[in-house]
């Protein structure tokens, strides 16, 4: 129980630093969001609980395909802010953005033999 509520507090502390950088400097704040920390801290947390080379490979892997569809999300949101859209719908057009582009990554990657739907 430990081991987990370390993990929790780790992994909830890199998401509290980069906010709190992000409140002062949005460029290093948007440094630190960008960098691949959960992937990188998920990793870890699988090779120290001994998952195995194959696991934490395919979880990279499969990590690669999903951040594809995240990207035009990053060039919509400020696009929406410098029109002054409300938040929240610019937050769910991103989502759902976000979510047609998965769709669209799903199936080519399907062509090229990678099934990304779990």
């Amino acid at each position: 129980m430990a081991y987990l509520i370390t993990k929790y507090l780790i992994t909830a502390l890199v998401v509290v630093i980069a906010s709190e950088v992000a409140k002062r400097t949005d460029k290093l704040g948007a440094l630190i969001g960008a960098l691949p920390l959960v992937a990188i801290m998920v990793m870890i947390w699988l090779y120290l609980e001994h998952q195995g080379n194959h696991k934490i490979g395919s979880y990279a892997f499969h990590t690669f395909w999903y951040v594809l569809p995240t990207i035009p999300m990053f060039l919509l949101m400020p696009w929406l802010m410098s029109r002054d859209v409300n938040f929240w719908v610019a937050l769910i057009a991103c989502a759902i953005l976000s979510t047609a582009c998965f769709v669209l990554t799903a199936l080519i990657a399907r062509r090229l033999g990678v099934n990304l739907i779990p």
